[in-house]
């Protein structure tokens, strides 16, 4: 299979990690040769519950016995996805109440952006250096890090970039700007903190240019920094909220959430501005709905900062020079791009899973699914420093 995979499929990078899948079960993914492997990545944080959860597998089996897709997004009523999108609506604030359901975290920024220009009758969008959205055509636009896309222009025009947490460059911010684009926690820069008025600043500055705040929660939504979205530790509530990964616990998902008034205007001038055929399907919406109410009926948000503390309180070590991140969104910032390889490909052969970052070359993931437990994070954290003991400088 694996001379089948990279003669068939696609790959992404000249190096693939090669790990040939046999079945995988909450925390753990089993390869063919029967080894379990622990999972402190769960997808790049898209597997929430962890693997096959009971729960998401029920909903998924229920629903494909119903119907699969019959019809095209927003015309037909289908209950799983007006049950998920309901349930969304009375955990967010009240100016966040109609979602647009797509098919990917990307997907939902091009929406955003679209809906932004819509709603403004503006053109220019500013995003900030070191951020990463996705990879489509305006994804890519608003992306901080040339290197990554300076193979695909031109982009989209009329797009430009601020310093994240630096509020004197706050003033690029016009009358003629669309919208503000941002991470609540920048990702591929290495899990950024915002600093903590930097987004109430951004969204005054938005609200007195009359220009639209877009925060993209697809990384740090749904549990993963101790809060169900990442804004709500800030004092921030934003105007076009994009959301994907965690939402549907391992199904390919995205969604943006505004208010009414505003996704109305996707009705009209022209009529279906924005369009998908497999938004909404209704057997990722019953995944949907399962993991919100899953994660929102217990303690799994609560509990990632008592993790969080776990981690941080395991991984002393004079290699790992800093922790970034909040709740089960770390990044181990290592004193070097070696040493960072060498983490990830050495845990890798013990049977621990991380991964790297887009464009930290110093930084390593971790990313658990919200179900971990203790004494696996215990596990693996026994390996990251039985790893780092044992490296050669």
């Amino acid at each position: 299979m694996k001379e089948d995979f990279l003669k068939y499929q696609t790959q992404t990078t000249p190096h693939p990690l090669l790990l040939e899948i046999s079945h995988a079960k909450g925390s753990y993914i089993y390869d063919t040769n029967g080894v379990a492997h622990l999972d402190f990545v769960a997808g790049v944080s898209a597997c929430s519950l962890g693997h096959c959860h009971p729960k998401i597998v029920a909903a998924v089996q229920k629903q494909t016995e119903q119907y699969m897709h019959v019809m095209v997004y927003g015309e037909y009523i289908q209950q799983p996805a007006v049950a998920y999108t309901k349930l969304l609506a009375s955990l967010l604030p009240s100016a966040l109440e109609t979602t647009y359901l797509v098919n990917s975290g990307t997907e939902a920024i091009e929406g955003a952006l679209k809906l932004a220009r819509r709603v403004t009758g503006r053109s220019q969008i500013i995003a900030a250096h070191g951020a990463y959205h996705g990879n489509t055509m305006g994804s890519l636009s608003i992306m901080g890090y040339e290197a990554r896309k300076s193979a695909f222009r031109p982009l989209i025009p009329d797009v430009s970039f601020i310093h994240f947490n630096i509020e004197s460059e706050l003033k690029k911010i016009t009358k003629k700007t669309a919208a503000v684009v941002l991470e609540t926690i920048q990702g591929g820069a290495g899990f950024i903190m915002p600093h903590k008025q930097y987004l109430k600043k951004v969204r005054e500055r938005c609200t007195e240019m009359g220009a639209l705040l877009i925060l993209d929660e697809i990384q740090p939504g749904f549990g993963r920094t101790g809060a169900l979205f990442a804004f709500e530790h800030y004092d921030c509530v934003p105007d076009i909220l994009v959301m994907g990964k965690g939402m549907a616990a391992g199904l390919p998902v995205g969604a943006f959430t505004s208010s009414k008034i505003m996704m109305d205007t996707l009705q009209h001038a022209p009529t279906l501005g924005h369009i998908t055929t497999f938004g909404a399907n209704p057997v990722i919406a019953a995944a949907c709905l399962a993991t919100l109410q899953e994660i929102t009926s217990g303690s799994l948000i609560q509990e990632t900062l008592k993790k969080e503390q776990q981690f941080r309180r395991l991984l002393q070590h004079p290699f790992i020079t800093e922790i970034r991140g909040k709740g089960l969104m770390l990044a181990l910032i290592m004193e070097n791009a070696e040493m960072a390889n060498h983490l990830v490909l050495q845990c890798a052969k013990k049977g621990l899973i991380l991964f790297w970052l887009l464009f930290e070359s110093k930084a390593v993931r971790i990313s658990p699914p919200l179900t971990i437990s203790e004494k696996e994070i215990a596990k693996g954290c026994a390996i990251i420093l039985e790893v780092l003991r044992d490296f050669k400088q």
